[in-house]
């Protein structure tokens, strides 16, 4: 008993190192040897996702989060259509690149690299923080928060169009910028890491780190169906929750409880087709604004 105890404990503190580390081990070797990028970053999600779920069930935050058999099949639709949305959203910022981008990055990969994190996560923040406050875009971000847990595989629950609007956003920022396909690239790989983890049902804790880079405490509390505690709209970094005062988080603190605070919004997660047409579905109440 001692021993398993003591297993569970190393992984709580290796967990989050292990994937920083792969995230640049992959970075570099991607890099150095030339590998295909959108194949790497293909692999690497499913490396993150299989990663993740297995600390679920070693080093489980909450074990009634973890997903049943049936849960896992609706998941799954979901992520094939959150894959088919971003691929959308490729589609208009390659032709406006093409048009306004400049030929070569103004500034060499290891500036390139924080510069476009930092920009990519601003605008990711602003766009999501913009989904809970507009009350159509949040009929379409609401159908990520529908479900009453949080966990690695409902992190690919989301409405396609939600998916096109944000991710196209970043990345036409990111490309106006003219920031380099490798530092592109770099960067992806870190958000797509920190976007599992944040959402990984793991009793991990990343100290004052959390005051950096968001992780799993933060992020149940932004799926809090008590909005005073929510907050925490950065999914890789947090220093802009700190710059805009959304940060919320102090160590030990637990959400009361995660979903929705008017379930009624939105149909349920399995409701495939209702949930993607919930943006032109009547509202269910008079009342009905964003969370």
């Amino acid at each position: 008993m001692a021993v398993r105890g003591q297993l569970r404990t190393a992984l709580c503190h290796v967990a989050y190192p292990t994937l920083l580390l792969a995230v640049v081990s992959i970075a570099v070797a991607a890099l150095r040897w030339r590998w295909d990028l959108g194949r790497t970053s293909q692999f690497f999600l499913v490396g993150v996702i299989g990663f993740l779920a297995v600390l679920e069930r070693l080093i489980p935050y909450e074990p009634e989060w973890q997903p049943r058999p049936a849960e896992w099949g609706w998941y799954g639709v979901y992520f094939v259509l959150t894959m088919i949305g971003g691929g959308l959203a490729q589609l208009p910022v390659t032709a406006a690149v093409g048009r306004v981008a400049p030929s070569h990055p103004a500034l060499p990969l290891w500036a390139e690299v924080p510069a476009a994190l930092l920009l990519g996560s601003l605008a990711n923040y602003l766009m999501h923080r913009w989904s809970h406050r507009n009350p159509w875009l949040w009929r379409l971000h609401g159908v990520h928060h529908v479900p009453g847990k949080v966990n690695v595989a409902n992190n690919g629950v989301n409405h396609v169009l939600d998916v096109l609007v944000t991710q196209g956003a970043v990345q036409l920022a990111l490309a106006l910028a003219g920031f380099s396909a490798e530092s592109v690239f770099v960067v992806g790989l870190f958000v797509v890491a920190q976007g599992y983890f944040v959402h990984a049902n793991i009793d991990v804790r990343i100290g004052p780190l959390n005051h950096v880079f968001a992780g799993p405490e933060q992020h149940r509390l932004h799926h809090s169906v008590d909005l005073a505690e929510a907050g925490h709209y950065g999914s890789d970094l947090s220093v802009w929750d700190h710059v805009f005062g959304s940060f919320t988080w102090r160590p030990g603190r637990r959400p009361v409880a995660v979903g929705l605070q008017h379930p009624s919004e939105f149909p349920r997660t399995h409701e495939v087709i209702a949930s993607h047409l919930q943006p032109w579905r009547r509202p269910a109440r008079a009342d009905d604004a964003p969370a």
